[in-house]
């Protein structure tokens, strides 16, 4: 079994009699890219507080990367990185010399940090400006070398808070890519973000949080299925010729439900994943399987189920 890099236990914290977050279990694997969703308001960034030991839950427990956050607050911090919506650098410092900062707070070796740095800084496309002060830099270069500056210290766990926002499309896609390829290294990753296309793009699960709870938690599919699809697949089949004895065949699967038949295909309704079996009846009655896939589920739709826009 994966490494659990998150795990909180009824986590919750109130404010003067507010309750900010209530009750939140949770639990996120070593690799995962975990997205972490809900409105203005709904105990999003003080769950990130907690587990990052800034502040303490009026109950409830929480580990992360084998630690208690509240006990154990320093060794939490050498594990984990983030980056904010609003990232923080000495202005005056050159890029490479904030990442220089940040290698000698982390007791990195002087030649090793240098050799990272200069590797880094060419990972987040960066190489040509790693000299110039950083207060000339534009928003999405900050924001790369914020990424830049977690990287530094190789951690366990990366919280992102909104790491796209004021980033050009081009910016965009080179930001998901890096964060996408941080995970394939080991590297859990939290990802906030309004936007949810690309939440949908690379995170593995996603969670929606709502008034301090869990509305929904899960892989995208599976929630699209219990919101959307009333918990059940929906399979979208092209095939040359159906004819009404192949949609018979099709039926008598076990597990089907219905047939929805168009002229361009057929949707087959079934508790299970039955594509296997299908795509085994269609050929042993003589058919011939042009395509098949399973209904994708939009995440904004899936939003918009719980936090409908007027």
């Amino acid at each position: 079994m994966a490494e659990i890099v998150v795990e909180t236990t009824n986590l919750t914290k109130k404010y003067d009699g507010f309750t900010a977050v209530d009750g939140l279990n949770l639990h996120i694997e070593e690799g995962e890219i975990f997205g972490f969703l809900g409105p203005n308001g709904a105990g999003k960034t003080t769950t990130l507080l907690m587990l990052l030991g800034l502040t303490e839950p009026t109950s409830g427990t929480a580990q992360v990367c084998g630690h208690n956050p509240t006990r154990e607050p320093l060794k939490v911090k050498r594990l984990v990185g983030y980056l904010p919506e609003k990232v923080g650098f000495y202005e005056d410092l050159t890029a490479r010399q904030n990442l220089r900062y940040t290698a000698e707070l982390n007791h990195l070796p002087g030649r090793e940090a240098e050799e990272k740095i200069t590797d880094l800084l060419t990972t987040v496309g960066l190489s040509k400006v790693a000299n110039q002060e950083v207060r000339k830099l534009s928003r999405g270069m900050k924001q790369r070398l914020g990424i830049a500056d977690i990287l530094v210290k190789e951690p366990k766990l990366a919280f992102f808070d909104e790491p796209t926002s004021g980033i050009d499309p081009e910016g965009i896609g080179d930001i998901l890519n890096i964060i996408a390829k941080m995970a394939k290294r080991g590297i859990t990753v939290i990802f906030c973000s309004h936007q949810l296309p690309q939440v949908q793009k690379i995170c593995t699960r996603v969670g929606i949080l709502a008034k301090g709870r869990f509305v929904a938690e899960g892989p995208l599919d599976r929630l699209g299925r219990q919101t959307l699809g009333g918990g059940r697949y929906r399979i979208e089949i092209q095939v040359s010729q159906p004819t009404a004895k192949l949609i018979e065949f099709i039926k008598g699967i076990k597990g089907v439900i219905d047939v929805t038949v168009s002229p361009e295909s057929l949707l087959v309704t079934c508790d299970t994943d039955l594509r296997s079996q299908i795509a085994r009846t269609i050929v042993d009655a003589g058919g011939s399987l042009l395509g098949m896939k399973i209904e994708e589920y939009s995440l904004e739709k899936i939003y918009k189920k719980y936090f409908r826009e007027d």
